[in-house]
């Protein structure tokens, strides 16, 4: 009897890492739910998503679901975002996937403003380099070079005016789309990954 209650315990608390990842993250593919909370092989997580279907809505994308909160999901972890299944998915999921292949930052926060002086960005995501410096990070999927181009001027601006060092990270689709990326940020210190690297 007391295995049985200490693996409903066990279950318990592995989906609510699960909703709060969710909850953190926004949407999340099986393949990234499954590295991000040890699920073991594709059936098995399959399995344990399955059973979490009370509190997950999904769609397929690709080869594999993505996962997102439903309103049970958003009840269990009080999170107030609704989150609908958009094209806005596959910016998601990319900057999800750095996320992860940078060692997945405790301080990591999603779509956070920044503004100095007359310059105001809202960055895709923010957290803090081991030396305290911020790294902004910025997902180009289908967005036009020209917008991109714009930002990094501000990025260049906000330099100027603060005097501050910190780090831009883009990820894109493309080496052609690095290599103009890569040319528009000089001056700034920036890298910039494709899908490829940080798959």
């Amino acid at each position: 009897m007391a295995v049985v209650a200490i693996n409903e315990i066990q279950r318990l608390e592995r989906e609510e890492r699960i909703l709060s990842s969710l909850k953190k993250l926004d949407f999340l593919s099986r393949t990234q739910l499954q590295e991000l909370h040890d699920l073991g092989g594709d059936r098995n997580a399959n399995r344990i998503l399955r059973n979490m279907r009370q509190y997950l809505s999904y769609f397929s994308h690709g080869k594999e679901y993505v996962y997102y909160l439903n309103a049970n999901g958003r009840a269990v972890v009080g999170c107030d975002k609704v989150r609908k299944r958009t094209q806005q998915a596959a910016h998601t999921l990319l900057r999800n996937q750095l996320y992860l292949r940078i060692g997945k930052p405790v301080d990591w926060r999603n779509e956070i403003r920044v503004k100095v002086g007359d310059v105001d960005i809202i960055c895709d995501a923010k957290f803090e380099a081991k030396g305290g410096s911020p790294v902004f990070v910025e997902v180009d999927v289908e967005q036009r070079m020209t917008e991109n181009f714009a930002k990094i001027y501000r990025y260049k601006r906000i330099s100027e005016l603060s005097g501050d060092d910190f780090f831009v990270i883009f990820v894109t689709q493309t080496e052609h789309r690095r290599t103009k990326l890569a040319e528009a940020c000089e001056g700034l210190s920036a890298k910039i990954y494709t899908a490829m690297d940080i798959r």
